[in-house]
């Protein structure tokens, strides 16, 4: 299975300053897919641009290797269709429009070679001349085959490796089913078939979205005084930019940690499938005259990456993940089959059905994809409650 690492290294002063050059030209590659794009749509009433005329277009024309040069294209070309096809869902994105002053270079297959700790960098031939390459020393390789490096940027230049660990997913042999309802208090809350339950809490998340606000709030107050570009102003943008990767840091541990406990959790369960309400669209649907508070808690809502993190994870126990409509999940009584909406955790309905909320939104999804309706499955029979620390 492909694994990603993202890792220091170090080199010299003059390869660093060559390297925050690769990062700027890489941007000027993006800028010209932009160009090139949209100056082929008016020229053929709104066609799109393939991807050998975007290459050629662009080949021979940067002081990067090709495979670094056609890793930005495809990248445009990627975000481009993936525009494409969130509209076809009914979404609206934007597609890709915005010009760069940095972009992440990345080098594949012959563009590096590996020689112990070290790698080789290629910046390929221009101008008919092969350009030197640039060495860096990397502490800590993963001990399989590097698929690819990407050059990024967390506070200072970091390396990004992909690489195949061998590892084979394993045949599941579970016959649970399970039923996941994300939330914006508690990340998730599950159900299998044999009702048994797991909450975890989201409140560190919540914690660390609202320290972050809180302090960049402070900061923009301070930087809209100084005047842009001196030396004050250039202060507080270190600040800001220190305080954005350090809750992001926070953020991804936390997202970790309840990942893996649920993880963990299914695979006690012998769980083969799991189902997860769709939520997309949530934040975007509901009412307009919120109050703020509301909305900014919706914001902050990270369940696309709490998704995402769990399809990885499930990948190495052969786990299939699949996603269903989730409407009305909380909202309907499966016993007599009234609506009601709740504003305290525990659910509640005028026939004596009561439920812990987010574990009866659970059983809803769950229900909902067994029966294609929303049913009693049965009391509770026991519910893990998860703390992240």
């Amino acid at each position: 299975m492909i694994r990603c690492i993202k890792t220091e290294f170090r080199t010299t002063k003059e390869n660093l300053n060559r390297l925050f050059a690769c990062n700027r030209i890489s941007a000027e590659i993006w800028n010209e897919c932009l160009t090139h794009a949209r100056n082929y749509a008016h020229q053929h009433e709104g066609k799109w641009i393939s991807q050998s005329q975007l290459q050629s277009e662009l080949k021979g024309q940067f002081p990067l290797h090709s495979q670094s040069v056609q890793a930005v294209c495809h990248k445009y070309l990627f975000s481009r269709d993936s525009a494409q096809q969130a509209r076809k869902q009914g979404l609206n994105p934007k597609y890709p429009y915005k010009k760069k002053s940095h972009f992440n270079t990345k080098w594949v297959d012959k563009a590096f070679q590996i020689e112990g700790n070290t790698l080789q960098l290629s910046l390929g031939v221009w101008k008919g001349k092969r350009q030197q390459a640039i060495w860096i020393t990397v502490p800590r390789l993963p001990a399989a085959e590097i698929k690819e490096i990407e050059l990024v940027f967390d506070r200072k230049l970091m390396i990004s490796m992909s690489y195949e660990d061998g590892k084979v997913a394993v045949e599941n042999v579970g016959k649970q089913l399970v039923g996941v309802d994300l939330g914006e208090i508690h990340s998730l809350a599950a159900t299998t078939t044999e009702n048994k339950s797991i909450i975890i809490t989201g409140r560190k998340l919540r914690s660390v979205h609202r320290l972050r606000n809180k302090k960049l709030a402070e900061i923009q107050r301070l930087m809209s005084k100084c005047k842009k570009g001196s030396r004050q102003w250039k202060r507080y943008n270190r600040a800001h930019k220190y305080i954005l990767s350090k809750s992001e840091r926070q953020m991804n541990d936390a997202i970790h940690k309840t990942t893996r406990q649920f993880v963990q959790w299914c695979t006690e369960n012998e769980a083969k499938e799991v189902v997860i309400g769709q939520v997309e669209g949530v934040q975007r649907n509901t009412k307009k005259k919120r109050r703020k508070v509301v909305n900014q808690k919706l914001s902050n809502w990270s369940f696309g990456k709490i998704q995402k993190q769990i399809r990885y994870k499930f990948e190495a126990y052969g786990t299939r993940v699949k996603t269903i409509d989730e409407s009305y999940t909380s909202q309907q009584c499966p016993c007599c089959g009234r609506r009601n909406k709740t504003s305290t955790r525990n659910y509640r309905c005028w026939c004596g059905y009561k439920e812990h909320r987010d574990v009866h939104g659970s059983k809803g999804i769950l229900s909902k994809h067994l029966y294609g309706e929303i049913r009693h499955l049965g009391e509770t029979q026991e519910i893990k409650y998860l703390r992240i620390a």
